[in-house]
């Protein structure tokens, strides 16, 4: 049996982890209520952006946690193809459950059914990625164990689920995404107790790439995705803001005055000065005409 230590780096993985589960959890909260808020292609799209927050989120906090995952005796590298759908799995799975709530017609059977999908989805994430790994050796887990994590899973994205669509006080929003880093980081940790490694020496080498060669790009890439999108999200107006905005503009457009205080043609001074005489000759050859149309008649 292999060694297994999952704080190589002590309590930074974690803790950074947890930062990041907690910032996707927070970005996705605030992308479903403005997609709750908003309808039609507007709630799609908001809708969208939620799932890749907190499905990515999801998918960081396990590979920064991953970071601190060693086994004496082997090297670990990771399978490519196997990593990236492990992520597709965690944002498909996440944008399946806030549909099924969001648009659901039975708020509670919603809930209960889309907690469920997210919540197998992420233990299949989390479970996909440590297919992934690659050792001299095979991976065991304790079959308790894994079922308990899976039922940690499902109860956090329930929970995740239900923030999501009932709270709307921004210090509640940021507990509740705090909450949800916590859950998620319990999830993980709770499947990483179910593992067990048995080496197998062996002269081959090792397929996939090391964690700084793959993993860890991508982890700063989606890291710097949710921190920025958090900014951008947080600095756009929200639905009702826009409707103040455009309500104060027609306010603003009623108070102006209707015309000019003064009766006459709109021209300004020096063009009036310079249209007279050719008013006035204008009028005058009138008058000539009508004297002479007089006499002839």
């Amino acid at each position: 049996m292999g060694t297994i230590n999952h704080l190589s780096f002590g309590w930074l993985t974690p803790a950074l982890s947890y930062l990041m589960a907690c910032a996707g959890a927070a970005l996705g909260l605030r992308c479903t209520l403005r997609g709750l808020a908003a309808s039609g292609p507007a709630r799609r799209n908001w809708l969208v952006t939620a799932a890749a927050a907190i499905g990515s989120g999801i998918w960081t906090m396990h590979f920064v946690a991953m970071f601190g995952f060693t086994v004496d005796g082997t090297e670990l590298r990771y399978n490519v193809p196997l990593t990236v759908l492990s992520l597709v799995v965690a944002v498909l799975v996440t944008g399946l459950g806030l549909t099924v709530v969001c648009y659901g017609r039975h708020r509670g059977l919603s809930l209960l059914s889309g907690g469920v999908t997210t919540g197998l989805g992420v233990a299949a994430m989390h479970y996909l990625g440590m297919a992934a790994l690659r050792m001299h050796g095979g991976l065991h887990y304790d079959a308790g164990t894994v079922a308990l994590s899976v039922l940690v899973a499902v109860g956090a994205a329930t929970a995740a689920l239900w923030a999501a669509v009932t709270i709307r006080n921004v210090y509640a929003a940021a507990a509740a995404a705090m909450a949800m880093g916590l859950a998620v980081s319990c999830m993980h940790y709770t499947g990483m107790a179910a593992v067990h490694v048995r080496l197998e020496p062996t002269r081959t080498g090792l397929g996939g790439v090391s964690p700084m060669e793959f993993v860890f790009p991508l982890a700063v890439g989606l890291g710097s995705f949710l921190f920025l999108a958090s900014a951008f999200v947080a600095l756009s107006p929200t639905a009702q803001e826009r409707a103040g905005y455009r309500e104060a503009g027609e306010l603003a457009t009623e108070d102006l005055p209707a015309g000019p205080p003064y009766p006459g043609p709109p021209y300004p001074e020096p063009a009036r000065q310079e249209l007279a005489p050719a008013e006035a000759g204008r009028r005058g050859g009138e008058g000539r005409g009508g004297e002479r149309h007089g006499r002839a008649a």
